[in-house]
């Protein structure tokens, strides 16, 4: 994990080595002021020697003078190498997202992933930024202030060894009691992430069903769920300060009196016991600070454990080596094929013995009730997933053989969910290709017939569609996607439920513009609408993930009950309209 994490350190690797250099001289300084000062009390004032008061009140304004300086550099270096470190970790969590396959999307939900992007590597960044800052200057300056209190007077260093050796055990015991919980909050912060997505992408449907009250009745329970745990967490953590109160009481009480009884023998001067009381403070700060670096390490192990998770996660679907870069046609075949979500259950598929020929150029209608595997079966073509057993041919090739990006460049597919992004009606087209001249893209947008209402908006082309294409109708959300799918000039096309929210008379100009613009491209089309596929040459019914009926409309409507029932049932609805 740490070499993984560490990997993306990268051109920062010279800022984060500068850090603990600095820190190092910062340190030193640091130790050396209270040495300074004891030999300006004891040799300068004690014996009204003004040459050793200036000689060593200039050697510490000095020191103080270096000591600032060097700190100012580790804090500048540290600031660079955390903040690029965690630039360098989102980007690397980002990039491998962008290769996941669906299956690898599906194990982790969107606020989860959303969480191990931000708050996760924010953790992750701190606790860097303290570990090459905090983490060389606590035990650093530790070491050189126990090493002087034994220089300076051995009996009261045994005292501070024992006192400080209890001290760490504590500390050590709460942070070992506080990570688990720590763990455990994490997860709750996915959950809280997941709700407040969730709610605000469909916070139309929360206030059109009148939901605020419960959605935030569930916001409530996340973030008290949260608070329980973090009160929890607390209530150890409170310890440290009381614990390191009463080590500080007992050190001063324990150096004033034995410091006292050695100035009364003659074996110590004042400026020593000065000098040991600043050392004790030193210490107890350093042990202070290097608890709160392990608490804030421990809460960023959970952290960065699921940030190597998203980082070293395989897709399940990889190009092969030498894949096939050419799609010849678009010819699609099933042959056996078997399909789950789950892996190793064989108990139930959602896809079962499915064995289709789709002839390159054809327009292939699928029908199906919700839930009977429709979109899982063209999924398989541009191998968002993979088959579990079985074969999928496009071009008389396995899409196993091909090159992912050749497969996906072939084949144009429009999603149950329309998603267009922030930016022009021309930087959503030019997602299906970044080349598209303005031409083309109007071409694209005639065919889908998107062209009609584009041309009525103010900037037309120009015109700017907000996230998620909330400005526009669903509608003119499905049109816009179609035109983009079409710009790619794909072997295959694949409408799912991709007109559903069309009147008829729209939907049929598109299908008569696929006709007639691209009749070489495969054409398969899911509707719920048997009037959108009854032209088809071929229509499929599905029915729980097997292949129900097969033929064109006319036949089906003389062998298959369920597509002879769906479409009396339309047929009905529209003569009551």
């Amino acid at each position: 994990m740490i070499k993984t994490l560490l990997s993306h350190l990268k051109e920062y690797k010279t800022d984060a080595i500068k850090t603990p250099i600095f820190v190092a001289f910062e340190v030193i300084f640091d130790v050396l002021i209270p040495y300074l000062m004891s030999l300006l009390v004891d040799q300068g004032i004690n014996q009204h020697d003004m040459n050793k008061v200036w000689m060593y009140g200039g050697l510490m304004l000095l020191c103080a003078f270096l000591a600032l300086w060097a700190g100012a550099k580790s804090g500048k270096y540290a600031a660079i190498a955390s903040a690029g470190f965690a630039k360098n970790l989102r980007e690397a969590e980002f990039r491998n997202i962008q290769n996941f396959a669906f299956s690898n999307i599906d194990e982790y939900s969107t606020g989860g992933l959303i969480t191990r992007m931000m708050t996760d590597v924010t953790n992750v960044q701190n606790s860097f930024q303290m570990i090459i800052r905090a983490c060389v200057r606590s035990p650093l300056m530790f070491l050189f202030s126990m090493g002087m209190v034994f220089f300076l007077s051995p009996v009261i260093g045994c005292i501070f060894l024992v006192i400080v050796t209890l001290l760490v055990i504590v500390l050590f015991g709460i942070i070992f009691l506080v990570r688990p919980i720590f763990e455990k909050m994490f997860k709750k912060y996915d959950k809280l992430n997941e709700d407040i997505q969730e709610n605000i992408t469909g916070i139309r449907a929360v206030k059109s069903f009148v939901r605020e009250d419960y959605e935030i009745s569930r916001f409530d329970k996340a973030s008290q769920d949260i608070y329980v745990i973090n009160k929890k967490a607390e209530k150890l953590l409170v310890w440290n300060s009381p614990v390191m109160q009463f080590s500080m009481y007992a050190l001063t009480l324990g150096i004033s009196w034995f410091g006292a009884r050695q100035i009364v023998g003659g074996s110590m001067e004042v400026g020593t016991l000065m000098s040991l009381f600043t050392y004790t403070a030193s210490v107890l700060m350093s042990l202070m600070m290097l608890s709160m670096v392990f608490v804030m390490v421990s809460m960023s192990i959970a952290s960065a454990k699921r940030i190597t998770e998203v980082i070293t996660q395989v897709s399940y679907l990889e190009s092969p080596k030498d894949g096939v870069r050419h799609v010849d046609n678009g010819d699609v075949r099933f042959e056996h094929v078997y399909f789950n979500y789950a892996e190793n259950d064989e108990n139930e598929y959602v896809l079962d013995d499915i064995n289709l020929t789709i002839p390159s150029g054809s327009t292939f209608g699928i029908l199906g009730a919700t839930g009977s595997a429709k979109s899982s079966l063209v999924q398989l073509i541009p191998r968002l997933y993979d088959t579990t057993k079985g074969s999928v041919k496009v071009g008389g090739v396995n899409v196993h053989d091909y090159d992912l990006k050749t497969l996906r460049d072939n084949v144009g597919m429009v999603l149950q969910k329309n998603v267009l992004f922030s930016g022009t009606i021309l930087d959503n087209m030019r997602w299906g290709d970044p080349d598209a001249t303005e031409a083309q893209i109007e071409e694209a947008c005639r065919l889908a017939q998107a062209s009609e209402f584009i041309e009525r908006m103010p900037d037309k082309y120009h015109t700017y569609i907000t996230q998620g294409g909330t400005n526009v109708s669903g509608g003119q959300r499905q049109r816009l996607c179609i035109a983009r799918a079409l710009l790619k000039k794909p072997k295959i096309l694949i409408l799912d439920d991709s007109t559903s929210a069309v009147d008829t008379r729209t939907d049929t100009l598109i299908r008569q513009a696929f006709l007639e613009k691209i009749p070489d491209t495969t054409r398969i089309i899911i509707s719920q609408r048997i009037s959108s596929i009854q032209d088809a040459d071929q229509i499929l019914v599905l029915h729980d993930g097997k292949i129900a009926g097969l033929g064109t409309h006319a036949q089906l409507l003389k062998t298959n009950e369920i597509y002879r029932q769906t479409y009396e049932a339309q047929q009905k609805g529209e003569d009551e309209q």
